[in-house]
């Protein structure tokens, strides 16, 4: 049976959300003269949504957001708006990715190079812009691994973004691989929700929005994946047949596909 490993972008393969996307949203609302601006606390609750347009969109219900911005009334013009927001916002994205500010997280690209090693077919599945999430690829695989990712998959490629599994079960049906035999790397419960819906297994590397959050349907939950000369992991929670040490494997990864 073909195997896939299929990432989630933001929180897995680099802590992007507090260091890349938060300052990006302020600062495109600073360049714009739009005088609104998360706090770290208000940002992590807006990542129970999916997507950064959704989450802009909730904004036109929130009170204290009406109060301090005079939005158009209208349900064309204010798409219209999130659409320019988000263009700025991905521009200013990328260019923090570029400059190397967000490390990528422990381990990621040696757990990619073992499995495609292994036969593992990989790909990313994520509901950031395609453009932001392609850059965070390369920077977290480095060109040459990033090129061996058989799909990228971002952005508004389904209707339904997570907790729906729809974005899962697309990329099962591009790669030809069964949702059985997919594993999915997330750092939320939005991703192992989506992930479980979709029949899928789901390894957890939690980020520091996400520690807290119930990740009961994950196959396993690590602090991360860890590198043998870097950071080690840590299992926070075990419900497979891996038994990772310093660090998790390949053959860790196998297991908690059995």
């Amino acid at each position: 049976m073909s195997k896939a490993l299929i990432y989630d972008c933001d929180g897995v393969l680099a802590d992007t959300e507090r260091y890349g996307h938060l300052p990006a949203f302020n600062r495109m609302w600073r360049q714009l003269g739009v005088p609104w601006q998360w706090s770290v606390e208000e940002y992590g609750r807006k990542l129970k949504i999916g997507g950064g347009k959704e989450r802009m969109s909730s904004l036109f219900a929130d009170p204290e957001f009406l109060k301090a911005v005079a939005p158009p009334a209208g349900e064309r013009e204010r798409k219209d708006m999130v659409a320019a927001w988000h263009k700025s916002k991905s521009a200013i994205y990328q260019e923090i990715v570029r400059s190397g500010q967000i490390p990528p997280r422990s381990g990621v690209k040696r757990l990619a190079e073992e499995a495609l090693g292994r036969g593992w077919i990989l790909a990313v599945a994520s509901t950031s812009a395609q453009e932001s999430v392609e850059a965070v690829l390369r920077r977290a695989m480095g060109d040459a691994t990033a090129a061996r990712f058989s799909l990228v998959l971002a952005g508004d490629v389904v209707k339904a973004k997570k907790p729906a599994p729809d974005i899962y079960l697309l990329a099962a049906e591009k790669l030809g691989v069964a949702p059985a035999g997919c594993v999915v790397l997330e750092d939320s419960n939005n991703g192992v929700e989506a992930a479980a819906s979709a029949g899928m297994k789901c390894v957890v590397t939690v980020s520091g929005y996400t520690r807290e959050e119930d990740f009961s349907k994950a196959a396993i939950v690590l602090t991360c994946l860890g590198d043998p000369a870097g950071e080690s992991c840590e299992v926070l929670e075990n419900r497979s047949a891996a038994r990772p040490g310093a660090y998790f494997t390949v053959q860790d990864l196998e297991k908690t596909l059995a």
